[in-house]
């Protein structure tokens, strides 16, 4: 009869030196792949590497982030919302959203670590869409409320998309000389008039009255 106790497998995945039921958070993880990023550069930086840094298993990065990309994906989306903190641009005065709107995205990529993150071309641009997307115009609906706060989210976010697009990622002269004041001076009354609500048209009430049976 075998007496000895059986012997438990150890996770795979678990941190090494590390107690049992305190594992690295995500945020521990996606720390120590950013410092590698701006360290090493995409290409440089391996999973293995990252996995080293926090003490764990490799496979533990792979199941929480899939793959290189989608760790490097979530360095940027982290990077994303330290610096444009929704809950701060929207939290002030309604009259100078537009003012901390652009100040955000400007700080963002004015930003030396941000700026060197995203020399990773397509796989940062595909993030930033993503944020813009499912991030910012989300939380600005949310916040706009109304029937037409889609459409002035909307018109927000293709502003801003345009900033970036034509100032940082594929930039043009013009707007890429302009300082972040000059940016803000002259980006301001558009982004003003994107999120003033819209008028209602009395397209509704002609339709009725087209409608409605006519008399004699």
């Amino acid at each position: 009869m075998n007496n000895s106790a059986p012997v438990t497998a150890r996770p795979r995945g678990r941190p090494r030196g590390r107690p049992r039921g305190n594992p690295p958070t995500r945020e521990s993880i996606v720390s120590a792949a950013r410092a590698l990023f701006l360290e090493r550069g995409y290409r440089g930086t391996t999973l293995r590497a990252v996995a080293g840094a926090v003490g764990v298993d490799p496979a533990l990065i792979a199941y929480h982030f899939g793959s290189k990309k989608g760790l490097f994906a979530d360095v940027m989306q982290f990077q994303c919302a330290n610096a444009l903190a929704m809950d701060d641009v929207l939290g002030g005065d309604p009259a100078t959203l537009p003012d901390r709107l652009i100040d955000a995205v400007t700080n963002l990529w004015e930003d030396a670590d941000f700026v060197q993150l995203t020399t990773r071309g397509e796989e940062a641009a595909e993030v930033i869409r993503e944020y813009l997307e499912r991030e910012l115009l989300t939380r600005l609906v949310e916040f706009l409320g109304g029937r037409d706060a889609t459409a002035r989210a909307t018109a927000v976010v293709t502003i801003l998309g345009g900033l970036i697009y034509t100032r940082y990622l594929n930039p043009l002269p013009t707007p890429a000389a302009l300082t972040p004041s000059e940016t803000r001076h002259i980006l301001t009354p558009a982004l003003r008039a994107a999120l003033t609500p819209r008028p209602r048209t009395g397209a509704t009430t002609g339709a009725g009255r087209r409608g409605s049976p006519t008399s004699g």
